[in-house]
This record gives structure tokens, C-alpha cells and sequence, in this order.
């Protein structure tokens, strides 16, 4: 049973809240069924049961603000404002995919959402999130970039360079490193003795601690927090966000490696039921009006079914564009 709360944060916060995690569960309880169907091939990861992540983080930052993660990476793209037409149509591998179709479930990418990736290889993404934020330092922005990355990939050597250099040159990044307890089927105690993982952070005098990752209130406090350290010129901070995936790393993982009792136990702490229970209790909405936001959002995901399967796929010349970017410097070598 959902544990139910007074609110801490307004009533816009919360339904901001509930509407964003409904549409990426509802978006990828539908790509597992087409999954199942073949309509979706390749590799799928889905992101139900981390949905407060994505949810607590967004209504932390700004929209000129940027975001890269690993190729679970379909809630990054939605929350960011990616149309559910352009996933699902990516997810097809159709033209009109917000990678044109050349990238698919773990290469999702939007310039105009300032999203930056999905990226397939484990811990890629880490070394990147940091060039995009001394970027944003170099410009002299005031724009942080949000990093994220599982937590198999903070075995990746990359990470200890990242991190170093992050600190030395105070690069506007803020790790987050979601812990949802296994790297692909293997659980974190099996490849580390440090169970905390945000202790890898402290080597470098870098702002970090643990965060619960099924809450979305959580989320938002220590994101926030983080981000105005970054904003003031502080540097970077890593935040090791506890989570769960209900389902298996992959789609064709059946996750036998983990008892139904403790998937069990993660469901009883459900952010999109804990949200919803706070919204009643509070009076910003009666059931039947989330019933009806629910409803819209289940056609918006229908209706990007439609899309996708009515879009063309790309052309072959595709094959050789967008591999390099013709980029015009304000200043000559000589």
C-alpha cells in the first residue's frame, strides 16, 4: 500500500510529477508488448520502476540545460521533451525518429532537447558529460549538464579520469549514477566491496551522497541542490540514486537471478502509487481527473504506434550522413 504524505512542494510539482512518470510507464509497458511482437528490434531496455529518476530530476533544472545517459534511455528522452512519436518512431527505426532512425532504442538524441545521448557503450557517456559541461563553462553559460550512468559503469577506469579532471577544472556536471542493484544480472555486491557507492566521489574532495531514487521528492532535493552548487561556480557533485527495475536488464533477460519477493518488495514503494497517494490526500486532484490524464496519455502512446508504423524508413544515402558536422571556427590557425 502507497504510503501517503502532506505536501512539500505545490500541487504543479506534484501532477508535473505523476504526468511525466505515467507516460514513460505507460510508453515502455507498450514497447515491451511490440517488443514481444518484433516490431521493435535489437536491444530494449526499459526504464519501469526508475521513473522517479527522470521525474524529480527534470523539475530540478532548465530547459537550456543539457542531459546524457546510457542506452536505458528512454524516459531521458521523453522527460526532456521528445515527442512520443519521435521515441516510438526511433525505437521502429523510422525516419522520422529523433535519431532519423540510425540509432534505436539506445541511441536517442535531440540538439533541440539538448539531449545529448544515449550512448551503448558502458561508461561512454561519462568523459562526454563532462566535455559538454566545460562547454557550457568555456561559453560562459550558466548551463549545467546532468550526467547519468548505471551502476556497472562505474567499474569503467573512465570514470576515475572524469571525475579528476571535472574537479580540477570545476565543470558545471552533476554525476548521477542510478543504482537500480544490478549491472546487466549481476548485483552490486558482486563486484564491489564498497557497497556506497557515492563514496567514489569523496577521493576527489567531489560533493557526493546517497539519494533515494523511488521517491521523486528526493530526487528533486538532492538534484536541485547540486545543480545551484554547479550554477555558482562550485564544480561538480555525484549523486548515487537508489532505484529498482521491475523488469529484466534487457528485454530478453528474464531475470532469474532475483527473487519475486524482493521485486515484490520494491512494488509495495512505488513512485508512480506514493505520487498519486500524496495527490489525493492533498486534494490537487479527485481520481477521476487523474483517471482522465491517464486516458490522454494512454492515447498519446497509442497514437505514436500509429505513427511509427505509418513512417517510412530512412533512405539509403542515409547511411552516409550526419557522420561528420561541418563546423565554421570564429578564429584561423596559422
Amino acid at each position: 500500500m502507497a504510503k501517503t504524505t502532506k505536501s512539500s512542494y505545490s500541487k504543479e510539482t506534484y501532477l508535473y510529477w505523476y504526468e511525466q512518470m505515467m507516460l514513460m510507464r505507460r510508453f515502455e509497458e507498450k514497447a515491451a508488448q511490440l517488443y514481444g511482437q518484433q516490431k521493435i528490434r535489437g536491444f530494449c531496455h526499459l526504464y519501469i520502476g526508475q521513473e522517479a529518476v527522470m521525474a524529480g530530476s527534470m523539475s530540478s533544472i532548465r530547459k537550456s540545460d543539457s542531459l546524457i545517459t546510457a542506452y536505458r534511455d528512454h524516459g531521458h528522452a521523453l522527460c526532456a521533451g521528445v515527442t512520443p512519436n519521435a521515441v516510438m518512431a526511433e525505437l521502429y527505426g523510422k525516419s522520422t525518429g529523433c535519431s532519423k532512425g540510425k540509432g534505436g532504442s539506445m541511441h536517442m538524441f535531440s540538439k533541440e532537447h539538448n539531449l545529448f545521448g544515449g550512448h551503448g557503450i558502458v561508461g561512454g557517456q561519462i568523459p562526454l558529460g563532462a566535455g559538454i559541461a566545460f562547454a557550457e563553462k568555456y561559453k560562459g553559460t550558466n548551463n549545467v549538464c546532468l550526467c547519468y550512468m548505471g551502476d556497472g559503469a562505474v567499474r569503467q577506469g573512465s570514470v576515475h579520469e572524469t571525475f579528476n579532471m571535472a574537479m580540477l577544472w570545476k565543470l558545471p556536471v552533476i554525476f548521477i549514477c542510478e543504482n537500480n542493484g544490478y549491472a546487466m544480472g549481476t548485483s552490486v555486491e558482486r563486484t564491489t566491496n564498497q557497497l556506497d557507492i557515492y563514496k567514489l566521489g569523496l577521493a576527489y574532495d567531489m560533493p557526493s551522497k546517497p539519494v533515494d531514487g523511488m521517491t521523486c521528492e528526493t530526487v528533486h532535493e538532492a538534484v536541485s541542490e547540486a545543480v545551484e552548487y554547479a550554477r555558482n561556480g562550485n564544480g561538480p557533485s555525484f549523486l548515487e540514486i537508489r532505484t529498482y527495475r521491475y523488469r529484466g536488464h534487457s528485454m530478453s533477460d528474464p531475470a532469474k537471478y532475483r527473487t519475486k519477493e524482493e521485486v515484490e518488495e520494491y512494488k509495495q514503494k512505488d513512485p508512480i502509487e506514493t505520487t498519486k497517494a500524496t495527490i489525493l490526500t492533498n486534494k490537487f486532484a479527485t481520481e477521476q481527473e487523474l483517471e482522465i490524464m491517464e486516458e490522454k496519455i494512454q492515447q498519446l502512446v497509442d497514437e505514436s504506434v500509429t505513427f511509427a508504423e505509418n513512417s517510412p524508413y530512412p533512405d539509403a544515402d542515409e547511411l552516409y550522413k550526419d557522420i561528420y558536422v561541418q563546423q565554421d571556427y570564429p578564429f584561423i590557425i596559422e
